[in-house]
């Protein structure tokens, strides 16, 4: 039975998944040498054991009977969302963690993206026709935007961004006549300037310095400023490990973080880059070959949910550090320091892992 397991598992998924976490750990250990927080690097390699251990847990539990759990999941997560608001303290201006004790922290909207997946699969594989009505795509709509705004009000823009590739991939799977199609781009069209108003005045600053980072240099555009001269300066080949300068001499914030792949651009440069982005491509190809050939309609929907979160994240990281997209605090998969979104990527390519196997089960 062991040995069945360990022949069927994606050992391509995994492999690559874990080359990137390497990779990670080596740019934390680089960009930490001179903040006084060293011992990151080993607590990155803490989490990414935990993070294995939770893929091959999630591996051995049939999909089918985590889509049966989803809705009391969602609800459990739903009330520590709002018991968040409540009675969380306030850090870093928001109310986003779970202290664990020992410098852990956990932040339990990172797992309400899998939720919300397995939601969204569970919803597509019940309908009974091959399109949306307009009930269904507002209710189906409303399960994603309750948690959306929930996470809004911590407030935690950029994760509750990442919900919506979730919704956006389920609608197109539910099937999405022309008019559907035509109405929700106009809401959106109509939602998106009401939304500013709802912004705080550090959000819409980083709107403002995304558009003109200049107008604003030693304020709201510094960090993508300073991205930019990273980025530039590691050339062909990079400056090497703890060579950067923008990262040692602390001119990159947040540079174990949200802007890791400037850290990495800096000192791997074009090449290293170039790299990074191809690690990325094969792994969203082989979640899209698992979709493929997942044995139902429920399963493709998993895989195909994990795969768009992947690729959002990817696009606005990678996109935020070149000054191509506003700053929303989104980490970059498997390299950025942090336990609560290591482990939660980890339980998402469980879940394609799990659906790969139940097809050599059929």
């Amino acid at each position: 039975m062991l040995l069945r397991f360990l022949r069927d598992i994606d050992w391509t998924l995994l492999i690559l998944s874990l080359v990137l976490c390497a990779i990670g750990i080596l740019q934390i250990y680089s960009a930490t040498q001179s903040t006084g927080e060293a011992e990151r690097w080993w607590k990155q390699g803490l989490y990414v054991v935990a993070g294995l251990f939770v893929f091959f847990l999630v591996s051995q539990i049939d999909y089918h009977t985590l889509l049966g759990q989803s809705p009391m999941l969602y609800a459990i997560f739903g009330l520590i969302l709002v018991l968040l608001l409540i009675l969380s303290r306030v850090v870093l201006g928001a109310k986003r963690w779970i202290a664990l004790g020992g410098g852990f922290k956990l932040q339990p909207s990172e797992f309400m993206k899998l939720i919300l997946i397995l939601m969204v699969a569970r919803y597509i594989a019940e309908l009974k026709s091959d399109s949306l009505d307009l009930r269904e795509l507002a209710k189906l709509s409303a399960l994603v935007l309750v948690p959306f705004c929930l996470v809004c009000l911590q407030p935690d823009l950029g994760t509750a961004l990442c919900y919506l590739p979730i919704l956006g991939v389920g609608i197109l799977l539910a099937g999405l006549t022309r008019q559907q199609a035509i109405a929700l781009i106009l809401v959106f069209v109509l939602v998106v300037p009401v939304g500013w108003f709802f912004l705080k005045d550090y959000q819409k600053a980083r709107i403002t310095s995304f558009l003109d980072p200049a107008s604003d240099p030693q304020g709201s555009g510094y960090q993508v400023i300073q991205s930019k001269i990273a980025v530039g300066s590691g050339g062909m080949w990079g400056l090497g490990v703890t060579r950067g300068l923008q990262i040692q001499l602390r001119f990159l914030p947040f540079a174990h973080t949200d802007f890791i792949f400037a850290a990495f651009a800096e000192e791997h440069g074009f090449v290293g880059v170039v790299t990074i982005l191809g690690l990325y491509f094969l792994l969203l190809m082989q979640i899209l070959q698992n979709a493929q050939t997942a044995p139902d309609r429920a399963g493709a929907a998993i895989c195909m949910g994990v795969g768009a979160l992947l690729l959002f994240h990817v696009l606005e990281n990678v996109g935020m550090v070149a000054g191509l997209m506003p700053v929303a605090g989104i980490p970059l998969p498997l390299m950025s320091y942090g336990g609560s979104s290591i482990l939660s990527f980890f339980l998402m390519l469980g879940l394609v892992n799990n659906v790969r196997l139940r097809r050599f089960l059929q």
